[in-house]
């Protein structure tokens, strides 16, 4: 890391300890390497947050303002490591990173060689961790919070942990409009009911930090649509769990 970017790093870990507190007062953000990602470091809650009940009113701001940017979620965390394993998905291609959360995936994708990442996320909380989690690895990533100012003509589009309701499936059609190849992350799906998405890859993958909570989501699947014959986009043979 480049000695005139600490001051900027440790501004970034600290506004999102400032936002992290203000669901969960006694949480600290650190920034942590993340398994099978050898150059990323993202800004995660303390592995060492207590993980018993929650006071009353603690809970409730859990519930009412929820800090899942403070997570790398197993979707996003395993569609990342496949990137690093195929970097040839996105070297020299512009990627829109949907539902970007802690930012992890678009950023793999610039430490792969992406000429250019967008990442789009409804939360505001989720935009600044994206830009702060940016800065921590010393990464442009372009950040908007609705898919009408992504812009259009991407060649590959990102998604991972976003159809845990199913009323986000219409999503697709609008994301398969604007990019050339599709590729969807999601431990909570074993199908896509949608024309044109194959499963490609499941690997296993863990929320980190693992706060043993979420073992029941550890098998990712990697769905992809891509229009190969036109875009000149080629996902190549499916990975290897």
């Amino acid at each position: 890391m480049k000695t005139d970017s600490i001051p900027l790093v440790e501004r970034a870990l600290r506004s999102l300890t400032e936002a992290l507190r203000a669901t969960l007062p006694m949480g600290r953000i650190d920034a942590q390497p993340l398994p099978g990602c050898p150059d990323i470091r993202l800004g995660l809650i303390s592995a060492d947050f207590p993980t018993g009940p929650l006071p009353p009113e603690v809970m409730n701001a859990v519930i009412s303002r929820p800090a899942y940017w403070a997570l790398c979620w197993g979707s996003g965390l395993g569609l990342a490591q496949l990137l690093y394993r195929h970097p040839q998905w996105v070297r020299g291609r512009r990627v829109l990173d949907f539902g970007s959360g802690s930012g992890v995936v678009g950023i793999a994708a610039m430490r792969n060689g992406a000429a250019a990442v967008v990442a789009c996320d409804s939360d505001p909380a989720a935009r600044e961790a994206t830009r702060a989690n940016a800065v921590i690895n010393d990464v442009r990533i372009d950040v908007c919070s609705d898919l009408a100012d992504a812009g259009t003509d991407f060649d590959l589009v990102l998604m991972a942990d976003v159809l845990y309701e199913r009323g986000n499936l219409p999503l697709l059609d609008a994301l398969q409009r604007i990019g050339r190849a599709v590729v969807v992350a999601d431990s909570r799906v074993t199908e896509i009911p949608r024309p044109g998405y194959r499963l490609i890859a499941q690997l296993d993958a863990r929320t980190h930090p693992n706060l043993n909570e979420f073992d029941e989501f550890r098998t990712v699947r990697i769905f992809a649509h891509s229009f190969e014959s036109t875009s000149g986009v080629s996902l190549g043979a499916p990975a290897s769990s």
